[in-house]
């Protein structure tokens, strides 16, 4: 561990001793009492939730930050204000920001990390294929764009998110509950170990430490304060991911929403969102309005380079071909070379096709002078 002094460690070591205690004391108001735990001194904090043992908890707390603090190795990293730095964002948070961080992955790219070069993507995990397809194209354009995503690795919509931005090869970072050393859910694993490689994964909370109800509220404020936008994609009105909108708004940012089918309980959380106020986010135009002003003018989306039957593919698809048949029919080549190349568009997030054999173009353009012929 390096970065971080023995001083702000405390505290993340503190709330990893009393973890299980501060989960008996948020009781079913886990979301509303955490942060109020949260916004209290160590001292007060132990003897909220630990009130026969707080004296040892915080002796205890500051000998295992001493060892962190003189430890070295390749497990992670740690960070405060008194080392390598925090994310500036989290200034946002008042009493209730973290003194240090843990994390895995870019340091540097955590500690530079301005509300004004991110941008959150949360939902549900119980997401539905329109919700994943929706913070994927989000989350890869905004990489393209050079905007940092974060999320928070859970299943549906987060993962979707870290896979869009991984799939642009931009940054993206992952704000865990439990501790940042290892992945959280346990089937994420190899999402986590490629975004350790893109990017990083944080927690305000110490290695080793198990999950429990509170957790997921505490990160939250954390995805929110981070990121300048934070946009909900799908979510059910009983949803973490509205803590997280509401979190933002207290912490200042601009939240959005997409909207969804009336008919579809994944979208009732995030259609009433837009009905209170929130910023509607139809595509990646509208999340960088929200995140750099209006009219800002970003790098335009550029893939990689187009070779083969790829480039007249791509010229029939803007000339109005939607179908394999047409699309062969106007770029002149076979319809197996047709699919071939559909596949590799696809692929390569040029090309979208649905479940009627349809295909469209996304946003992406190829690099200056990167279509080639067949």
């Amino acid at each position: 561990m390096t970065g971080a002094c023995a001083d702000c460690l405390r505290r993340g070591e503190l709330l990893s001793l009393l973890a299980a205690n501060i989960d008996r004391s948020v009781g079913a108001r886990a979301g509303e009492r955490a942060r109020d735990l949260l916004a209290l001194g160590d001292r007060e904090l132990a003897a909220a939730v630990a009130p026969t043992g707080w004296r040892a908890a915080l002796a205890a707390a500051a000998d295992r930050a001493r060892g962190t603090a003189a430890s070295r190795g390749e497990a992670g990293w740690a960070m405060c204000p008194h080392g390598t730095g925090l994310p500036p964002g989290l200034d946002a948070l008042g009493r209730s920001r973290p003194r240090a961080l843990f994390g895995r992955g870019d340091a540097r790219l955590v500690a530079g990390l301005g509300p004004e070069r991110a941008v959150t993507i949360v939902g549900s995990r119980r997401s539905g294929a329109y919700g994943r397809e929706v913070a994927h194209e989000l989350a890869r354009e905004l990489a393209i764009a050079g905007i940092v995503v974060v999320s928070g690795l859970a299943l549906g919509i987060d993962s979707a998110a870290h896979e869009g931005a991984l799939a642009a090869g931009g940054a993206t970072v992952a704000v865990l509950g439990p501790g940042a050393d290892r992945a959280y859910p346990r089937s994420a694993g190899g999402l986590y170990r490629r975004i350790c490689d893109a990017g990083a994964v944080v927690s305000e909370l110490a290695p080793g430490v198990p999950t429990f109800r509170w957790v997921f509220p505490a990160r939250n404020r954390l995805m929110a304060a981070l990121a300048g936008v934070t946009v909900v994609v799908e979510a059910a009105e009983r949803s973490g991911s509205l803590i997280t909108a509401e979190m933002a708004i207290e912490a200042g940012r601009t939240v959005g929403a997409v909207p969804g089918p009336v008919t579809s309980p994944r979208s009732s959380g995030t259609n009433r969102l837009l009905a209170d106020g929130a910023a509607l986010v139809r595509d990646c135009r509208d999340v960088l309005d929200l995140l750099l002003g209006p009219g800002s003018v970003p790098p335009q989306p550029r893939g990689p380079a187009v070779s083969g039957h790829c480039g007249p593919v791509m010229a029939a698809l803007d000339d109005g071909a939607a179908t394999a048949d047409a699309i062969a029919s106007a770029a002149g080549i076979g319809f197996s070379a047709t699919l071939v190349a559909l596949a590799r568009l696809e692929r390569d997030g040029y090309v979208r096709g649905d479940h009627r054999g349809r295909w469209t173009r996304t946003t992406l353009r190829p690099p200056a002078g990167g279509r080639g012929g067949s």
